[in-house]
């Protein structure tokens, strides 16, 4: 692998250069909670990757048949001056789960840094049974 020096405000830094070099092979950079939806009868479920978060940061909201999680942890007074800093002190990300989906059907579980969200299947709408209307 071919890797050149950059420059940053015209010097040369060299955890650019490692950064570069090992990007490729261990990171993988996502800017979103990163999730995995399963399919069953009645439900969806939603696993959502929430480490090194309490359950007291994470936040759950439905607006509009949008769910959306949201997590940001406490900020502490810190007197460490850092030379990088890559964790991230909040996140969220949005679903579209359906206009017909109330609040209360919507169960959530964190557990071991997994966020657990299971909503409910939208279900079809019944029509009316046929029925004779008299004539006058």
């Amino acid at each position: 692998m071919k890797h050149e020096l950059q420059t940053r405000n015209n010097n040369y830094d060299l955890f650019d250069v490692f950064d570069d070099f090992f990007k490729p092979m261990f990171f993988e950079e996502t800017k979103e909670l990163r999730t995995d939806i399963k399919e069953t009868e009645t439900a969806y479920e939603l696993d959502l990757e929430l480490p090194g978060y309490k359950k007291d940061e994470i936040k759950v909201t439905l607006e509009n048949g949008y769910l959306t999680v949201s997590a940001e942890k406490n900020q502490k007074e810190e007197s460490k001056k850092y030379l990088r800093r890559e964790i991230r002190e909040s996140t969220s990300r949005s679903y579209y789960v359906g206009s017909e989906v109330a609040r209360e059907q919507i169960k959530a579980k964190y557990d071991n840094g997994i966020l657990t969200l299971t909503v409910p299947k939208e279900q079809p709408k019944k029509l009316p049974e046929a029925s004779t209307i008299d004539i006058e």
